[in-house]
């Protein structure tokens, strides 16, 4: 089973959530985290895992051997993204638009079309001291698709066991947080009760509601804002699996790296119901 744990924002506890939950998690099963934030990835801070793998990723561009290239125009017609172009009796490659999709190489008739990879990013994997199969991405600072390598961290298992898996999704709306949705059997959407929280809540509620994946709400920092959020849930048929109040005492041990469930160990059983609600929603 695949839980993504999401929000519409940076900065309201998804992290938090997910790292505990996946600690939670790990006393009744084997665990996968993936820290798909690659762009800013930061599970490692409260999980603690000792790092053993490394992978480079990236995109397979293109090469053209201008020697055996009849400049037809061919790879520039089917290339979607327009990352190919002939002008005249030369081929031109644009590295920054091409998503490495070979369309190119498949539809040459000269066969003068090669790939080599453009390493974007870095994959990490280790284990935490719970047992807990840990991997990160991390993309090159510059780079602007963060899809290539979210898509590579889904894929990889260094541990090769079939494992419980949770998801740590990038902040926001955008096509990475898509990636990271895609085959999870349950979204745990996290907010707070603010109208900035409201308003990217409803963007990535509508994106798993497209995807058709069941999901549920978890309110940080409650006691704060208005009733918005609540409200929206109520209409829209979200239930609202979890509150977190907002304290001093949770705000400063998360600040040092201490998860959610060791600071407050009172949220275990909460945290529980949420992975049981999860499997439960995920199988009907």
């Amino acid at each position: 089973m695949v839980i993504a744990v999401a929000s519409g924002k940076g900065g309201t506890g998804k992290t938090t959530v997910a790292t505990s939950l996946a600690l939670v998690a790990s006393t009744q099963r084997a665990v996968r985290f993936l820290d798909c934030d690659v762009e800013a990835p930061n599970a490692a801070l409260f999980l603690k895992p000792q790092m053993h793998g490394r992978k480079e990723v990236g995109t397979l561009l293109p090469v053209v051997q201008e020697s055996l290239c009849t400049h037809c125009g061919r790879c520039a017609e089917v290339c979607e993204f327009h990352a190919v172009a002939v002008v005249g009796k030369k081929t031109l490659v644009f590295p920054e638009l091409c998503h490495g999709c070979g369309s190119c190489i498949l539809v040459c008739p000269a066969k003068a079309i090669s790939e080599r990879l453009d390493v974007r990013g870095v994959l990490e994997a280790g284990e935490t001291a719970s047992g807990i199969d840990f991997a990160q991405g991390l993309m090159k600072v510059g780079e602007a698709m963060p899809v290539p390598i979210i898509r590579e961290l889904r894929r990889w298992n260094v541990s090769g066991r079939d494992s419980f898996e949770i998801r740590d999704s990038p902040p926001g709306a955008s096509c990475s947080v898509v990636e990271t949705l895609r085959g999870a059997d349950f979204v745990l959407l996290v907010t707070e009760p603010t109208p900035f929280g409201l308003h990217d809540l409803r963007q990535v509620a509508e994106i798993v509601r497209k995807l058709n994946i069941p999901s549920g709400v978890v309110v940080n920092r409650d006691g704060i804002g208005d009733g918005g959020v609540d409200t929206y849930c109520a209409e829209t048929g979200l239930p609202i699996l979890l509150r977190i109040p907002i304290r001093r005492r949770l705000a400063e041990a998360l600040a040092r790296g201490v998860p959610l469930v060791e600071v407050a160990p009172e949220y275990t059983s909460a945290l529980l119901g949420v992975l049981e609600f999860a499997a439960a929603t995920a199988v009907s």
